[in-house]
Parts: C-alpha cells; sequence; structure tokens
C-alpha cells in the first residue's frame, strides 16, 4: 500500500454536488471486445493529418527529386528502402499510438453500492475523481481532453491525438524515434544531393562546351547557351527545374530539422520517464509522496514487452499488459485519519469529514 501524508483538494473539485458518490452514474454496458479506441477531438485529428501529411511529403521530394533521376542505382535503392521502411514504422508506430487505449480507467463506477462492496477499514480510502465520476487507483490522473483518467498517464499529445498511458508508452516512443530517424537521414541525403549536384552541374557544363575549367572561367557564355547547359545538368539531378528543386529540399531541410531536435528531445524524455519510472505529470507536480519505485530495467521490459528482442522496435507487437487489477488495488492505505482532517478545507467540508463517507471517497 501506498502511504499518503496529505491530501490535495482543487478548487474545482470542492463544489459540493462532486462530494456525493451517489451522485455517479452507472457504467454503460461495456462495448464488444477489441472496439478501437478514438480520440474525436479537432486539434487533435488535424494534428494527426499535419503529421501525415509532413511524413508524405518527405516521402515525395526524397522519391522524386532525389533518388529516382539519380544515376547511381545502388545508392537509389539501398536508400530508398531504408527510408520507406523507417516511415512505414513511424506511420504505423503513429497508428497504434493514435488507436490504442492508453489505460482508460472504468468510468462512473465510483457509485455508492460499489464504494460499500469495498468494505473499506479504518484508515483505507478511495479516491474519486468528480469529473469522470470513476475510482482512480494509484498514479492515474484525469485528461480534460480523453474525459477519463488514464493510468500512469504521461501527458495528452495531439500529434498522436491521445494520451501517452501505460499501454501506448512503447508506440510513442517507437513514433519519436521512428520520425528522428527518417528526418536525420532526409537530412543526410540533402547534404550529399546538393554537392553531388553543384559537382555534377559543373562538370556537365565543361563537357558540353569542351573547355578547361580555366577557359570555362574566362568564357562568356550568350543566355540561350547558359540556358541550354542549366538543361543539360538540371536534368542529370532533378526532374523539376532547378529553382523548384532548390525550394523543395529547402522545405525538406527546414521540416527534417525541425522534426529531428523536436522528436529527439521527446524520445529523450520519455526514455529517461520510463528509467526513473516517473511520468511526466509526476515531475511536473513533484509531490515526493513515498511510494515504491519499479526498478529501471524491469520498468522498461515491461514498458516494451519482454527481454530484450527486435520486438522492441516492432511497433505491432504489444507491450507486457499489467494484471487486470482489482478492487483491492483501488483501496489505499492513509497514515493516519487526522491527515484527512488536517486538510486545508472549507468548513462545510471539514464537518463532512467527521462523517463516515467522508473519510472513505476522497476527491482528488
Amino acid at each position: 500500500m501506498m502511504l499518503i501524508p496529505t491530501h490535495h483538494f482543487r478548487d474545482i473539485e470542492r463544489k459540493p454536488e462532486y462530494l456525493q458518490p451517489e451522485k455517479c452514474i452507472p457504467p454503460p454496458y461495456p462495448g464488444p471486445v477489441g472496439t478501437m479506441w478514438f480520440i474525436r477531438d479537432g486539434c487533435g485529428i488535424a494534428c494527426a493529418i499535419v503529421t501525415w501529411f509532413l511524413v508524405l511529403y518527405a516521402e515525395f521530394v526524397v522519391l522524386f527529386v532525389m533518388l529516382i533521376p539519380s544515376r547511381d542505382y545502388v545508392y537509389s535503392v539501398i536508400n530508398g528502402i531504408v527510408f520507406n521502411l523507417l516511415a512505414f514504422l513511424a506511420l504505423a508506430s503513429h497508428c497504434r499510438a493514435m488507436l490504442t487505449d492508453p489505460g482508460a480507467v472504468p468510468k462512473g463506477n465510483a457509485t455508492k453500492e460499489f464504494i460499500e462492496s469495498l468494505q473499506l477499514k479504518p484508515g483505507q480510502v478511495v479516491y474519486k475523481c468528480p469529473k469522470c465520476c470513476s475510482i482512480k487507483p494509484d498514479r492515474a490522473h484525469h485528461c480534460s481532453v480523453c474525459k477519463r483518467c488514464i493510468r500512469k498517464m504521461d501527458h495528452h499529445c495531439p500529434w498522436v491525438n491521445n494520451c501517452v498511458g501505460e499501454n501506448n508508452q512503447k508506440y510513442f516512443v517507437l513514433f519519436t524515434m521512428y520520425i528522428a530517424l527518417i528526418s536525420l537521414h532526409a537530412l543526410i541525403m540533402v547534404g550529399f544531393h546538393f554537392l553531388h549536384c553543384f559537382e555534377e552541374d559543373w562538370t556537365n557544363l565543361l563537357q558540353a562546351y569542351g573547355m578547361t575549367r580555366e577557359e570555362t572561367a574566362e568564357a562568356l557564355l550568350s543566355p540561350p547557351e547558359k540556358e541550354q547547359a542549366l538543361k543539360v545538368s538540371s536534368s542529370e539531378c532533378s526532374s523539376f527545374s532547378p529553382p523548384t528543386t532548390v525550394i523543395l529540399l529547402i522545405l525538406l531541410c527546414f521540416e527534417g530539422l525541425l522534426f529531428l531536435i523536436f522528436t529527439s528531445v521527446m524520445f529523450g524524455t520519455q526514455v529517461h520517464s520510463i528509467c526513473t519510472d516517473e511520468t511526466g505529470i509526476e515531475r511536473l507536480k513533484r509531490k515526493h509522496q513515498p511510494r515504491e519505485r519499479t526498478g529501471s530495467w524491469k520498468t522498461v521490459k515491461e514498458t516494451f514487452g519482454g527481454n530484450f528482442s527486435l520486438n522492441w522496435f516492432n511497433p505491432f507487437s504489444r507491450p507486457c499488459q499489467p494484471e487486470p487489477p482489482n478492487d483491492r488495488d483501488l483501496v489505499r492505505q492513509v497514515a493516519s485519519l487526522s491527515d484527512i482532517n488536517n486538510t486545508e478545507t472549507t468548513e462545510e467540508q471539514s464537518e463532512e469529514t467527521k462523517n463516515e463517507d467522508s473519510v472513505e471517497v476522497i476527491d482528488e
């Protein structure tokens, strides 16, 4: 059991209608097994669409601007396979992170009948979320976008239109990792493409006019001759005109650099959270509540699905599924009942803490 020295009340939870468990509506009939999880949030859906669009844009530029026009077929085939494989894994991870239940707590189970069935003893309490009217297990937090309490909630990410919790954190980590890798790969290919095309343009100009470098530097070519030479050289580097090619590559550079920095930071943050067994919300709140922390390696194995293997990097393999919580997991232990009575509340709530129900049910 977790020892809780103090209990925190938020102002929005001090409204009288939120304090009575009998106000909760029983949970609806559960849907069929395997029902897809999807959050109907306009902002999240738009961000998810933008994410896919940016990946597909990078795919278009890499294939049709850099790889297909290249005469080095080995270079094109190898880089094409690597980039497309990473892009596929990134989009697959994005879908799994978006469509997987992050660990939602059953909604509306904080009914008076259910709380009475727990048969709480002195010193035992249950925490009730006043927003979704559910009993919150340890380390669960309410998400205002998903409108549910999520177990081990790290944060709500609009780019995947979902919360990052205990059931989909692996997919989110893989998504950030693969996006960072394809961004780095695209930046490297753009750099080589610019260097190759500048050198090839210069060589084609020399070959087209049969001049040495010194002669070319001294020669004054007429505008039609310059245009013909540019057509000869640009056809070797891209199927688009030189201005269009430069614009597409610059946009890809900007996108790749931006997402490389962003996803690398997110990847490092998530790995640190997994290794320290501390979610982003817990790190921000800094409650310093004493609790047992799982060993870092054990937490990593639980998140990615067993001992180290290639399945760690497979977005189609599931993480280790936690054991279904039983009713006793919803009960927490307090050091003493005076801890509850000493909590800063209104006078009306101070009177309610004398009652048995107010000791057993605490809004968090």
